[in-house]
């Protein structure tokens, strides 16, 4: 599980109640903000848009069920990877490419094992690049349509909110002739607002950039495994291999690749 994104949930929504009771009427504020007729507005309006953008319903529910992707915690790093590629250099270096084969039954990730048959078969390593390279596209596609979904509800939020406050400011102004039921109308109107600042802003666009995050964190990933793969098939030395995908990692991760764990000469 991802701590930081369970704590930050919750942590948001505990201080926004918090923010709400610790005011003069204190846990009875709480019913001022729940008004049903907003929540149909505001929430109904806003998946219903998105479901309007979605290509199909199949595809929305799987857009909404990737909301509990933000809570899995990212088993495979950029530093794994690096050592898991130098440990198969190594192993090719010795036993010659063939042995990558064996080696592979090894492997879990299934891009990374799909790579190294293509070597062991002796794939053109062009080929092998465009083969690899056409798979990771097609994946950051997929990425960014669920990513734009959750972009796409967190502008229908507060739209919607925006419209839930315009039908209660109407049904306001028609009845203004009762001054003393001016204030409750015109809190129900501004309910609606909350509503799609709440979705938009402690849902929506948190759960899209920690999406991003995980992508981008995926491609670069895959970026190391394609470059470590064609240069094991090139037959550079594990030491050489070691200090290019050190490339890919912030200057104060490379020392997490220590001399032990590294290539043999």
């Amino acid at each position: 599980m991802d701590i930081a994104s369970i704590v930050g949930l919750l942590l948001c929504f505990g201080f926004m109640i918090l923010g709400i009771v610790t005011g003069d009427q204190g846990a009875a504020a709480l019913g001022n903000f729940y008004d049903l007729t907003s929540i149909f507005v505001t929430f109904g309006g806003s998946f219903m848009c998105t479901l309007i953008m979605t290509d199909g319903i199949p595809q929305y529910l799987s857009n909404l069920k990737s909301f509990k992707l933000i809570l899995k915690k990212k088993t495979t790093n950029e530093i794994e990877v690096i050592k898991q590629v130098i440990d198969l250099s190594n192993i090719s270096r010795k036993e010659g490419l063939l042995a990558l084969e064996e080696a592979a039954a090894n492997v879990d990730d299934d891009f990374l094992k799909k790579g190294l048959l293509l070597i062991v078969d002796g794939t053109d390593p062009e080929l092998v690049r465009s083969i690899m390279e056409t798979e990771q596209i097609a994946v950051e596609d997929r990425h960014k349509t669920v990513i734009s979904f959750w972009e796409n509800l967190a502008s229908m939020g507060p739209a919607w909110g925006m419209i839930g406050t315009l039908i209660g400011l109407i049904n306001m102004l028609k009845q203004l002739s009762d001054i003393s039921s001016v204030g409750p109308n015109m809190a129900v109107a501004l309910v609606t607002t909350f509503y799609g600042s709440i979705l938009a802003n402690w849902i929506a666009t948190p759960t899209a950039t920690k999406l991003k995050a995980n992508n981008d964190k995926e491609i670069t990933v895959r970026n190391i495994m394609v470059e470590g793969l064609l240069s094991i098939q090139a037959g550079e030395n594990p030491r050489v291999i070691e200090e290019k995908l050190k490339s890919f990692l912030a200057p104060k991760e490379r020392g997490a690749l220590t001399e032990g764990e590294g290539g043999e000469e």
